[in-house]
């Protein structure tokens, strides 16, 4: 405990580190602890989730305290309520020996009169989500206007999640002679702004540089083609059986949707993202942190402030589309000095975004090749028989032994380890016995790696990529430009509203009333039925397929006048409708009409947002 005690630490304090197995401060520890002591700066502090940054602040705020005032003394703010709870269960630990201080939580999620009557008996340190202070704060059941420090923890999220005005307004009740302590990830403008605006002449700690990703996480990218992403990750995650792992993707229905083919699969599993209550939130995060789940698939809103210790790998089964939020997937794992892999599985249209990240993070992703059968199968037997050698023997089975060599003494050993196998693998062997090499040719991986234009690797102007490999599907949808149809729409209804990562989409032709697009063949007729079921500004969608064949070429002129031909036989029936006294086609299109489905609604002003 020398080491904790050259910072400062003293007392009580370095006994409940002593508990904790504490040995050596972490670099943030090392910087921060000394700082926090005295009452001389503000700080900003840059470092990833899992290097320490609880015990950074909390140790020298928690000797700092003076339990003799009853009145809350140290504020700290989480984005979360899993963070807020760990955090306080943290502090709480810290002062093991320190009885006289009261730490309390505020967090959403759970009776607001329970935390009022508990903050009301006197605490010395509020851990608060922004919401629920705000909340607590305008009905007056906390007062922060004595505080000598307030900790804003991992503020680049907080901001992510909307938490701006609640922060500003909190700090606004804070007192002027103060210290403010921010720790974050990342930098971004709004974490800029908050530190110009509330923390004085603060002095900046960062371990690493900024937005970098830990030292001890390697960073790997699969590349496939799209149509392939779901059975690349199934290999990744049999690959490993050790793994214990939090696969990202970027919304709610993928997450429930690859989580149902991974249970379908023999995965432990489940999902987490916004449409789960509390309860069900809680339930699923208990089975993840007890082990028994194996991977979690989750959003980056629901997983956000998630703390959660050993994980081995993170996935990226969709990349974000912020990229500097890789860096907080990727910090996930890696922690405490441990090793950690972030994997990315991408295809070849999302390189430029790989190599954007990689500029960021400051480190370069390493190529793999998606495990073929015999990988997988040699990795999971290997699993299985070292838990075998590492397995205690237990003295109540001598009453059985016998009973169990009898049954097997007619085996040679060869025998019954063949028997013991088949038995334990054989739907695993039969799964991936002869399996499709998933990895693109070698060829074709190079010429998505290379940059430039025309022979330098690129695409020449006006081609487009794998249109010598793709066949496309052509439709006719029944909005065009004077309905406010954009590309820009389409390719947005396409991806928010069908379960398709990396859909190719060919050539767009947008007329007045109608719009002609290309969609690759292998999911066109999922793409159909899924947009059949969406408006677009008040009117149903139809589509009417056209053709079907390689992307990028002409169409025969038979296709084209069929097109044609069906603008003319819609705008003949608008005029029939018309002459027979019904609504023009400017009144009927400001209403939804009588979709029985219940289609959901596109608007063309949100598009930008989708």
């Amino acid at each position: 405990m020398e080491k904790f005690q050259e910072l400062g630490l003293n007392g009580e304090i370095l006994k409940g580190v002593a508990d904790l197995g504490f040995e050596t401060p972490s670099p943030v520890q090392e910087k921060a602890i000394p700082v926090i002591l005295g009452d001389q700066h503000d700080l900003v502090v840059l470092a990833q989730t899992g290097t320490g940054k609880t015990a950074a602040f909390g140790l020298p705020l928690l000797q700092k305290i003076d339990s003799g005032r009853m009145d809350t003394q140290v504020l700290i703010l989480s984005p979360t309520r899993e963070l807020c709870m760990q955090i306080g269960s943290d502090l709480k630990k810290y002062a093991k020996y320190r009885p006289d201080i009261r730490v309390s939580c505020v967090y959403g999620g759970t009776d607001i009169r329970k935390q009022m009557k508990e903050v009301k008996q006197g605490v010395h340190v509020i851990v608060a989500t922004p919401g629920r202070l705000v909340d607590m704060i305008n009905r007056k059941a906390i007062h922060i206007e004595n505080v000598f420090a307030v900790v804003l923890d991992e503020a680049d999220e907080m901001l992510n999640m909307g938490f701006q005005e609640d922060l500003d307004f909190i700090l606004s009740n804070t007192p002027k002679e103060k210290n403010t302590y921010l720790f974050s990830a990342t930098m971004p403008k709004e974490v800029e702004r908050i530190a110009k605006n509330y923390l004085v002449d603060p002095q900046e700690i960062a371990v690493g540089t900024k937005n970098q990703g830990a030292e001890t996480v390697s960073h790997h990218y699969y590349m496939v083609r799209a149509k392939d992403c779901y059975e690349t990750l199934r290999r990744i995650v049999d690959c490993a059986p050790d793994m214990y792992a939090i696969i990202f993707v970027r919304r709610k229905v993928d997450a429930a949707d690859i989580t149902k083919h991974l249970q379908r699969d023999g995965i432990d599993c489940d999902a987490l993202h916004g449409d789960l209550s509390q309860a069900q939130r809680d339930s699923v995060m208990t089975a993840f942190r007890t082990k028994r789940l194996k991977v979690l698939v989750a959003t980056d809103v629901a997983a956000r402030g998630l703390d959660v210790n050993n994980l081995t790998h993170v996935i990226n089964y969709n990349l974000p589309d912020d990229v500097e939020s890789y860096t907080h997937r990727s910090g996930r794992t890696g922690r405490a000095g441990k090793e950690g892999i972030s994997i990315a599985i991408i295809h070849s249209k999302e390189k430029g975004k790989l190599r954007r990240i990689e500029k960021i993070i400051k480190k370069t992703f390493e190529y793999k090749r998606v495990p073929q059968g015999e990988e997988i199968c040699r990795a999971q037997l290997a699993f299985w028989a070292d838990k075998i050698i590492a397995s205690e023997y237990q003295d109540n089975l001598k009453l059985y032994e016998q009973d169990v060599y009898d049954k097997f003494a007619d085996f040679t050993k060869e025998e019954l380890i063949q028997h013991l196998v088949s038995y334990e693998f054989g739907r695993l062997l039969k799964k991936y016995k002869d399996t499709e090499d998933l990895n693109l040719p070698e060829d074709e991986k190079k010429g998505k790696d290379k940059g430039g234009k025309g022979e330098k690797g690129g695409k020449k102007k006006g081609e487009r990529e794998e249109s010598d490999s793709i066949s496309f599907s052509t439709f006719l949808l029944n909005v065009g430009r004077q309905d406010g149809l954009t590309p820009k729409d389409l390719m947005t209804m396409i991806n928010e509203y069908t379960p398709f990562k990396g859909v190719e989409i060919g050539d767009i032709k947008i007329f007045n009333t109608d719009t002609k697009f290309e969609v690759e063949e292998q999911v066109a007729t999922d793409i159909a039925a899924a947009l059949r079921r969406v408006m677009y500004n008040g009117i149903p969608l139809e589509l009417k397929a056209i053709a079907t064949g390689k992307g990028g070429g002409e169409r025969r002129k038979g296709k084209d006048r069929d097109f044609a031909g069906s603008r003319r036989e819609r705008r003949d029936r608008r005029s029939r409708k018309e002459r027979r006294g019904g609504e023009a086609p400017e009144k009927r299109r400001g209403r939804p009409g009588g979709n029985p489905k219940k289609p959901r609604n596109f608007n063309r002003s949100s598009a930008g947002s989708k």
